[in-house]
C-alpha cells in the first residue's frame, strides 16, 4: 500500500491528496460513490459513519454524520456538480456544519495504470486562513486514516 501525500502549500487555499491504490479505477469510483461503501471508510477509525442523504446526480446533494465514540455529532454536507464519472472524476462542494460558510470545492479524479488507481484530489477552500483553520484541525489524520482504510475496503472487495 502507497503513502498518502497531502500537500498544502503556505498561502495558498488549495489541499492537494495523491494515494495510489491497488485496485481498478472503477473499483475505487464506486467506493467514492456507493454510500454504502463511502460509510465503511471515510473517516478516521474511531468514528462511525451515517449517511443520511445521498443524491449522486448534477446538483444532488449529501449529507453524512460521523459519531465519536461518545456520541458526540459531526454532520456534513456538499452538493455534487456535474456528472460524476470514473473518466470525468467528482466535483463537489464540502462544507462542515460546525463551520457554517466554510465551503470547500473539491475535484477528485482517478487514473489507472497497469491495474492501479492513482487518487488525486484538489480542494480550493473559501481563503488561505480557513484552509489554514482546516489543517490545523488535524484533519491530516483523518485523511490518512480514512485512506488506509480504503486500501483495506478495496483489498476487500478485489
Amino acid at each position: 500500500m502507497s503513502e498518502t501525500v497531502i500537500t498544502a502549500e503556505p498561502g495558498s487555499p488549495y489541499v492537494e491528496i495523491t494515494r495510489e491504490f491497488s485496485a481498478p479505477a472503477g473499483l475505487v469510483f464506486r467506493a467514492f460513490t456507493d454510500p454504502d461503501l463511502v460509510a465503511r471508510w471515510l473517516g478516521p477509525r474511531r468514528l462511525t459513519m451515517k449517511v443520511d442523504h445521498w443524491d449522486l446526480r448534477h446538483g444532488g446533494g449529501y449529507r453524512y454524520t460521523h459519531i465519536d465514540p461518545e456520541g458526540g455529532e459531526y454532520h456534513f454536507r456538499g452538493t455534487f456538480h456535474g456528472a460524476p464519472s470514473v473518466t470525468d472524476g467528482i466535483v463537489q462542494t464540502f462544507e462542515f456544519e460546525g463551520a457554517p460558510g466554510h465551503v470547500a470545492l473539491e475535484r477528485v479524479g482517478f487514473t489507472e495504470v497497469d491495474g492501479k488507481t492513482t487518487v488525486h484530489s484538489i480542494s480550493v477552500g473559501f481563503s488561505v486562513e480557513a484552509r489554514d483553520e482546516f489543517i490545523a484541525s488535524g484533519m491530516e489524520h483523518g485523511i490518512r486514516d480514512s485512506y488506509d482504510r480504503l486500501g483495506e475496503l478495496l483489498a476487500k472487495l478485489g
